[in-house]
């Protein structure tokens, strides 16, 4: 089976998945758009995120306490198969169906926010790894949707920085970026 969650996280990750292959591991003290986030310490809260939101699809308790080291040997190919469990998990139609109990929200809000998640941080990664990235065109329009829904009180909790102005004839990701804190335009050099 499948749900609107798992076909739009179905065509989100492979981008991301794509980026993360790429990352050498001389690139992973690079500094990202993310305040206070190196490539690595980057990568391993987007391994927790997907993760830990597999979790959530099925309503399991999750942590996010824990911060382990998951940039061991074949952590690109491990984050793949996550991924793709990631996937597999929101495609029970019961992921969809209620409120969340352990973040207290619509469960399809908490999808989106795993989709938010690996779009974004595809974006972070690729910008500070010196790679191109190009979003799944059909994830955009729901995830400006839920940035709106999420914005103040993302912003209040610190997940996103304060809102970086973009012309809006500029292209979808660039609006969805400073939406949530980042500038279109950042680069290692500052």
């Amino acid at each position: 089976m499948a749900t609107q969650t798992s076909d739009l996280l179905a065509a989100a990750a492979p981008r991301t998945v794509a980026v993360v292959r790429q990352i050498t591991d001389d690139q992973l003290d690079l500094p990202t758009p993310c305040r206070d986030f190196r490539v690595r310490d980057l990568l391993n809260h987007l391994y927790e995120v997907v993760v830990n939101f597999q979790g959530l699809a099925r309503r399991s308790t999750v942590t996010w306490a824990d911060k382990p080291d998951h940039l061991t040997a074949g952590w690109r190919d491990r984050f793949e198969a996550e991924t793709g469990r990631l996937v597999e998990a929101w495609a029970d139609p019961a992921s969809e169906q209620g409120v969340s109990p352990g973040m207290g929200m619509p469960q399809q809000v908490v999808g989106g926010m795993a989709m938010l998640d690996l779009t974004v941080h595809g974006w972070d990664l690729a910008v500070a790894t010196g790679q191109a990235y190009e979003p799944a065109p059909e994830v955009l329009p729901a995830l400006h949707e839920l940035t709106g829904q999420l914005a103040t009180t993302a912003r209040q909790m610190g997940v996103f920085a304060e809102e970086v102005p973009v012309d809006g004839t500029l292209p979808e990701l660039d609006r969805l970026l400073g939406a949530t804190g980042r500038d279109p335009a950042w680069s290692p050099a500052g």
